[in-house]
């Protein structure tokens, strides 16, 4: 085969992206949570993909692309086998493992907000190896690599359903297995508020994914027409997004709320990734508009109505507008959605994709944090809690010690 440089160049800087999309969840999950827990929430967001890289290299991408079986490619540990036949034009397989490895990171990373600031470090370790060895390879050979939803026609581009909607799944399956933090919710049940420590280091890390989102929506374009349609609509979806979500929270509450507004943004990136390649900038409008109510509607359902406690809204960013990408694809399409004259086929076959992967997802990740919590444990206790997990876990006085008040001998 031979290799074009430019496509190469291109998938490594769209992998690079993906990879500064760790920074963008560990500075958002960090200032949505308390000061106490800082060190702790840097070093899971670390370990995803520290962790999920080797493991990846060692089952995850044979069982995504080494067959073309309905429910598993197959068994190649460290990649040694052709794969000439999956590869994007031009690019060698290094760079295209490169690609799909900061994939399955950011899958792996996305939980780690749900469970935010009471659960155990070794307990989450496990997690995120379960999650990056078996959980998202398997839906992921499903979608991409050639198994029984893409044979039916299933489309997402770039992982509103592989990526974020696994991850969501997980992170709500996670979040009600652990339970909610202390003082979340009073005798009555209703929910107190938990204020992050540091709105500025969260939007920092919006502005961060924002940006690292053009690799990972971007990095797969076949030609330079395609890669600027993706930007367009990578561009308008989470802006329009944006917007919806300040003016409903505006309209809710009387003032514009600032964390909802940068949730928001995530929601219209979310949304717009199964999409990006196949819907033009009406369709981008639309689906990030609905993605900003979706969002805010999601966060007050899941923490009001369903007692769940996400403290950066990982639940309704990524699993609750993973679902709603993943849908409009069906119905914006340009080439066959519902309302561009396709008919209601290719929305059935995305709606029957997500009762796969969801149903995947659920069952597995049900699993593997009962099994947790029933051995070593999955929660801390009530005291490491207050305390907070950077003492406890990490034996880290203070993520910001020249602020912490000390005694003077």
């Amino acid at each position: 085969m031979e290799f074009s440089a430019v496509n190469t160049i291109w998938v490594l800087v769209g992998a690079a992206l993906v990879f500064f999309m760790q920074a963008g969840f560990a500075m958002v999950e960090t200032g949505f949570t308390r000061a106490k827990n800082a060190g702790n929430i840097i070093m899971k967001n670390l370990m995803d993909f520290a962790i999920g890289t080797p493991l990846y290299w060692i089952t995850g991408f044979g069982i995504m692309f080494a067959g073309s079986g309905a429910l598993i490619g197959g068994f190649d540990p460290f990649v040694r086998g052709d794969y000439s036949a999956i590869l994007p034009a031009g690019v060698p397989l290094p760079a295209y493992l490169i690609f799909q490895t900061v994939f399955c990171a950011t899958s792996a990373t996305i939980v780690s907000g749900a469970m935010a600031e009471r659960t155990k470090f070794l307990s989450y370790c496990i997690y995120s190896l379960m999650i990056s060895l078996v959980v998202y390879p398997v839906s992921g050979h499903w979608i991409w690599g050639g198994g029984f939803i893409s044979q039916m026609g299933f489309h997402d581009f770039a992982g509103s359903c592989a990526v974020h909607m696994v991850g969501g799944v997980a992170a709500l399956i996670g979040a009600i297995i652990l339970g909610p933090r202390i003082g979340k919710y009073d005798k009555n049940g209703k929910a107190r508020p938990i204020l992050g420590h540091n709105i500025l280091i969260g939007a920092l890390g919006v502005f961060i994914l924002w940006f690292g989102w053009y690799g990972f929506n971007g990095a797969a374009a076949t030609d330079t027409m395609q890669l600027s349609q993706i930007f367009a609509t990578t561009t308008v979806a989470p802006a329009v997004a944006t917007v919806s979500a300040m003016i409903f929270t505006w309209i809710r509450n009387g003032k514009p709320d600032v964390s909802m507004s940068l949730n928001g943004s995530l929601a219209g990136l979310v949304a717009v990734t199964a999409g990006c390649a196949n819907v033009d900038v009406i369709g981008s409008f639309i689906i990030g508009a609905v993605a900003g109510v979706l969002v805010c509607v999601a966060v007050y359902f899941i923490e009001d109505k369903l007692k769940v406690d996400d403290p950066v809204g990982a639940v309704a960013v990524h699993g609750c507008n993973g679902i709603w990408g993943t849908i409009a694809v069906g119905l914006f399409d340009y080439k066959d959605g519902l309302f561009y004259g396709g008919g209601v086929h290719h929305l059935l076959i995305q709606l029957l994709g997500i009762v796969c992967i969801a149903g995947w997802t659920i069952v597995t990740m049900t699993i593997v944090f009962t099994v947790l919590k029933k051995t070593i444990g999955l929660r801390v206790s009530a005291q490491e809690e207050v305390e907070g997990l950077d003492s406890t876990e990490h034996g880290l006085e203070s993520g910001y010690p020249d602020f912490v008040p000390r005694e003077l001998h």
